[in-house]
Parts: C-alpha cells; sequence; structure tokens
C-alpha cells in the first residue's frame, strides 16, 4: 500500500478469497496471529493453486501480490513455516511472508533469518 491508498479490512467470521476469471487482479495482506494462520493459510494455498494453474495452463484469472504477515510467540509456534517458505519459493515475487516474534530465546534458523522480525 501507498500513502492514501483504499484498503479493505475483515477480522473474524466466515471469510474465502475466490476471485474469478474477469475479475481485477487485487494485491492482498493478510495478517494472522498464531492458529489463526489455519485459514490465511488455505487461502495461500489457493492463490499457490491459481499461479500455478495460470503459468501451467494459461488461464483467464488475473492475480495480484500476497503478503503475509504471520506473528508467534518464537518461531516453533509458527505453523507452516517450512510450507509458506516452499510457497514463496515456488512463487517468488507473488507470494511473500513477513513473521515476526515478540519471546524469541534461541538462534532461528537461517532458512527463516532473513523472513522474521522481532526478539
Amino acid at each position: 500500500c501507498t500513502l492514501d491508498s483504499e484498503v479493505a479490512l475483515r477480522v473474524g467470521g466466515d471469510f474465502f478469497f475466490d476471485p474469478q476469471p474477469g475479475d481485477s487482479p487485487v494485491n492482498l495482506v493478510l495478517i494472522a496471529g498464531g492458529v489463526g494462520i489455519n485459514p490465511l493459510f488455505s487461502i495461500l494455498l489457493h492463490i499457490a493453486d491459481l499461479h500455478g494453474y495460470q503459468e501451467g495452463k494459461g488461464n483467464r484469472h488475473k492475480l495480484g501480490t500476497a503478503k503475509l504477515y504471520y506473528s508467534a510467540k518464537n518461531t516453533s509456534e509458527l505453523l507452516f513455516k517450512k510450507n509458506i517458505l516452499g510457497l514463496m519459493k515456488a512463487f517468488p515475487g507473488k507470494i511473500s511472508c513477513c513473521f515476526h516474534v515478540t519471546q524469541q530465546r534461541s538462534q532461528i534458523c537461517k532458512e527463516l533469518q532473513p523472513h522474521v522480525t522481532g526478539k
């Protein structure tokens, strides 16, 4: 987002991301904490499926980018972290993530270091 950008925010409840082939592309910012990652991880998998299908078959979906901000006490409590890193590698520039830890006491593994902020 840039200054004065319009954004839509949704908290809780039933939510989903189901773009249709003729829809304009949107850039998603997904924000999760702890186990709240579950529905957002499903959205990321759906986006990855659409990107993969788009690259392989040339479908008509116009997809923007997806940026995930995900917070937990420490890196061991970041669910699906290896899967998320895999999605970022598979779709660079299309899917990205920033992990935030609040109470990390141990060394952060090298694979996660570039994507982790916090203590």
